[in-house]
């Protein structure tokens, strides 16, 4: 089952016997074991029972709450695994720099060559497709990474080789109805940005999983600055994962036609674009979907899913900030 995604609006969520339920307007829309819940996401308003509740906390499944735009609002989790010893690392490494700068090179070269891979694999699959500018700006701005010193100057690489990838991103979208111009955030204005914006909400509540279960802080990150409230580590692991599973799903939505523009609404006053409640159904289902296929990890050389992924990703890193192997490898895929 993986993690549950709550849509219908004023719906109620409560527990009988071992089974999780969810009911709205008299009716059960869902009833399934907690044994097979790995989380579950409310987008909108619901009640969920104190019995319930209770039972996610005593088997550590996080709740999360998000708009049903898809902006986060917080989270109910057990709490945090007592592995100290990977949090005191996770501090303790920022006194010393050259640790710290190697960690944020692996995050970034693992974004960006993940960018690169897949405009490589989409020139690959359509002859047509003229991505070569693209592709030399990435490689041009990869090159340097492994020689960078400062922090800034990584960040700056980053946005770089981002602004390269998401200026040819429009070349990969094949369906009619849909087109990309730049990205957009605070509000999405277009339904490819709606579906970017909500695919990476979506990310960071699964990378902020696999980050506390590993046992990190996920307040303190190496690539995102700390501010306030922001799980800025959750953020840094999700970076290579970007393209490997949002930008992918959501190319795959529209090319294929899963999802149409009469799936998409736009509000009078903000002009902010959003999914219809079938499209977020289907969006979410095709989500799922990508979170459990399977792959060669390159690391691992053995078959894992995505969502396994996030988790091997946090380990490898608490190794290497452990002191127990030398490099972190980022996840990068061909």
């Amino acid at each position: 089952m993986g993690t549950i995604y709550i849509t219908q609006e004023e719906s109620f969520i409560g527990k009988t016997d071992e089974r999780l339920q969810v009911k709205a307007e008299k009716k059960t829309l869902l009833d399934v074991p907690l044994i097979k819940v790995d989380g579950v996401v409310v987008l909108g308003r619901s009640t969920i029972s104190p019995a319930a509740l209770m039972e996610l906390l005593e088997r550590q499944i996080p709740l999360s709450f998000l708009t049903v735009n898809g902006k986060y609002l917080g989270r109910l989790e057990p709490q945090l695994t007592k592995n100290i010893f990977v949090r005191s690392a996770q501090w303790n490494v920022m006194q010393e720099p050259a640790k710290v700068t190697h960690v944020v090179r692996g995050f970034v070269r693992g974004k960006l060559k993940n960018y690169r891979n897949s405009f490589l694999r989409a020139q690959r699959e359509n002859e047509t497709l003229n991505l070569q500018d693209a592709i030399t700006k990435l490689e041009q701005v990869i090159a340097p990474i492994d020689k960078t010193e400062s922090i800034d100057s990584l960040r700056g690489l980053e946005g770089a080789g981002s602004a390269a990838y998401f200026g040819s991103f429009d070349k990969l979208i094949r369906a009619e109805g849909f087109s990309f111009e730049s990205r957009r955030r605070r509000p999405p204005t277009d339904p490819i940005n709606a579906l970017l914006s909500f695919g990476y909400a979506l990310l960071a509540h699964d990378i902020q999983s696999a980050v506390n279960i590993v046992g990190f802080d996920p307040y303190l990150g190496y690539l995102h600055t700390e501010r306030y409230g922001r799980p800025s580590l959750a953020l840094d692991l999700m970076e290579e994962f970007r393209p490997l599973v949002v930008d992918a799903v959501v190319l795959s939505a529209v090319n294929k036609r899963s999802l149409l523009p009469a799936d998409f609404t736009t509000e009078p006053l903000s002009n902010a674009v959003r999914l219809s409640d079938e499209g977020l159904r289907t969006f979410l289902k095709l989500y799922e979907q990508k979170k459990q296929s399977k792959f060669k990890h390159p690391v691992l050389q053995r078959q894992c899913t995505y969502q396994e992924a996030f988790e091997i990703q946090a380990r490898l890193l608490a190794k290497y900030l452990m002191g127990e192997t030398q490099l972190y490898p980022p996840l990068v895929l061909k």
